[in-house]
């Protein structure tokens, strides 16, 4: 390729009829002036490319490093995902064994409670035959009292049977006091 130095520098042959060398030496200048312009431009442009082309390959990089955390975070949403599945889980076992174990416990307690329903009922049923029999074994007493009583005084009247009953009642029941 020519640089502009060798247009400066190169010289032609002088001839009778050849071109005006004011004007060769003017075109040559200007010719010079526009290939620097070009050549300048070149390099500069093949700098720009260099720049963009290492700046592609930095992010040829970093996609590369943005592909590897994309995948990674995919990993662990993966691995949160399925852990928050497995606490799930656990959770609902846990709330089932409590719901269980309280179902169970209250079972219990209503068959205690019902346990002791009947045990009540029982000593409240023992309570009333025994207040039972202790009322008939005094009605019985009383029976046999007024026929001791009234067969002591047979011709007295009802009246007086009745007078006589309440004195010895009160006699009895001031004995046992």
């Amino acid at each position: 390729m020519i640089t502009p130095q060798e247009i400066q520098e190169k010289v032609f042959d002088k001839a009778v009829r050849g071109y005006n060398a004011d004007q060769v030496d003017v075109f040559l200048d200007e010719l010079t002036t526009s290939l620097e312009e070009l050549l300048s431009e070149k390099y500069r442009l093949e700098e720009e490319l260099a720049a963009a082309n290492a700046k592609l390959d930095e992010y040829k990089a970093q996609e590369g490093a943005v592909i590897r955390t994309l995948e990674s975070a995919k990993g662990l949403m993966n691995e949160i995902s399925a852990s928050a599945e497995k606490r799930a889980d656990i959770i609902m076992k846990n709330a089932q064994l409590n719901a269980d174990t309280l179902l169970r416990s209250a079972q219990e307690s209503v068959d205690r409670l019902k346990d002791e329903e009947k045990d009540l009922g029982y000593r409240v049923a023992s309570i009333k035959n025994r207040f039972k029999n202790i009322l008939q074994a005094e009605l019985d007493r009383f029976d046999n009292m007024s026929q001791d009583i009234f067969g002591a005084f047979p011709a007295a009247s009802e009246d007086e049977a009745g007078s006589t009953l309440e004195k010895e009642l009160t006699q009895v029941l001031t004995r046992e006091e």
